[in-house]
């Protein structure tokens, strides 16, 4: 029997009844695995066809993350198989990426409600699951980041096209640092959507069950669409309103320094942004100097790559968006540096990196456009099925 993700059906009062996804390896901060990307998709696709299921909600096992990302060590192994092959040749990554963002573009679009409980760390593939969520709820315990640029990667799972509908420029100093951040700031930025005390778990569940869902009709189960303000949609958003307690937090590093931030990264031109973030290694504030600490170890290529998404991306929709980092995750998965933040994070455990291009200079935007090379002729994209809706 399966077990890396736990799945129930609770029965509320009346007829209907919440579908609870549980990420259920612990171990590993609930990373996610191609087996348990198949699995999560699999059942929403049995969920959103089930008339009795009303809500459905993601959680993670243990108390220290949802999802911390997604199952590194499986895809450094296929990179040493592949060493010298292009991306799409490395079977594994091409249906790693090709699963986990298929996934992503479901919730986003998915016809029934999606609460995500995001208690704990909820990084990098964490933060594919819970950015589609309808309903997603942050704790003090909360540790929100895209810190792809520690090894190599870009801010995928849909993560540029998130970034992009953050204020001004945050999602570039997001994409470039990987700063890290908490409730306060998920909701002040957008990517959260209720503030509860992890102890509020059992009473959040009982008071869901306590409500009687409204089946959904023929319509909606035939088109398969994200309906907002449906009536589950609008009675699980009072239901939360009423169990949200005031806000007692204090403002987040985002909110406090979001004027720096944004005149940090104005302008279209990588080399200053970037000089002007590193100038704040000499602030007296611990949170903008780690900022600048993580982009001047991390890897010049994944900061060009990151920047050339978000501009690219800027007017596309989520399926494109989608598109287009599957190709420029398969070409990381074939560059080195991918692999080598791998190795140096998670085998060795040396941190200490040795990226090529070693200097911003050199991850120019000559360089940076063999990323966005279509697949071979004859080739179909595994993700070119996906609508255009969002």
């Amino acid at each position: 029997m399966n077990d890396v993700v736990l799945f129930e059906e609770i029965q509320c009062a009346g007829s209907m009844k919440l579908g609870l996804a549980t990420l259920n390896t612990p171990k590993t901060l609930n990373g996610l695995s191609r087996e348990m990307n198949k699995l999560l998709d699999d059942k929403l696709i049995q969920w959103s066809k089930d008339p009795t299921i009303a809500i459905v909600i993601f959680r993670g096992a243990g108390d220290k993350a949802f999802c911390a990302g997604g199952d590194l060590h499986h895809l450094y192994q296929s990179m040493q198989e592949n060493t010298g092959q292009p991306g799409w040749h490395n079977a594994y990554a091409s249906a790693f990426f090709s699963e986990e963002y298929r996934l992503d573009y479901r919730i986003h679009t998915y016809p029934k409600p999606i609460l995500c409980w995001g208690d704990g760390i909820v990084m990098g593939g964490g933060m594919g699951l819970m950015g589609g969520a309808s309903h997603r709820v942050v704790t003090e315990t909360s540790r929100l980041a895209m810190p792809e640029i520690t090894i190599g990667l870009f801010p995928d799972v849909g993560g540029t096209w998130m970034m992009n509908q953050l204020p001004g420029r945050l999602g570039l100093f997001l994409a470039l640092t990987g700063a890290q951040f908490g409730a306060s700031d998920a909701m002040f930025i957008g990517l959260a959507d209720y503030f509860l005390p992890r102890g509020e778990w059992d009473k959040l569940l009982a008071s869901m069950q306590a409500q009687i869902w409204e089946p959904e009709s023929a319509e909606a189960l035939t088109t398969r669409t994200f309906r907002p303000g449906s009536v589950n949609d609008e009675r699980l958003h009072r239901l939360l309103a009423a169990i949200t307690p005031p806000s007692q937090q204090a403002n987040g590093p985002i909110r406090e320094h979001m004027d720096m931030i944004q005149q940090a990264c104005s302008g279209h031109d990588l080399e200053t942004i970037v000089a002007n973030i590193l100038n704040f290694s000499s602030s007296e504030d611990p949170w903008l100097q780690r900022a600048a600490k993580t982009l001047k170890a991390g890897s010049p290529g994944s900061a060009r790559l990151s920047y050339s998404l978000l501009r690219k991306g800027k007017h596309l929709s989520l399926a494109q968006v989608l598109r287009m980092e599957y190709l420029a995750a398969l070409t990381c998965a074939s560059h080195g540096d991918f692999q080598e933040g791998i190795r140096a994070l998670l085998i060795d455990k040396d941190k200490q990196p040795k990226w090529n291009p070693s200097t911003l200079h050199d991850a120019s935007e000559n360089w940076v456009q063999k990323f966005f090379t279509p697949l071979p002729a004859g080739m179909q994209h595994p993700l070119d099925d996906l609508g255009d809706n969002i």
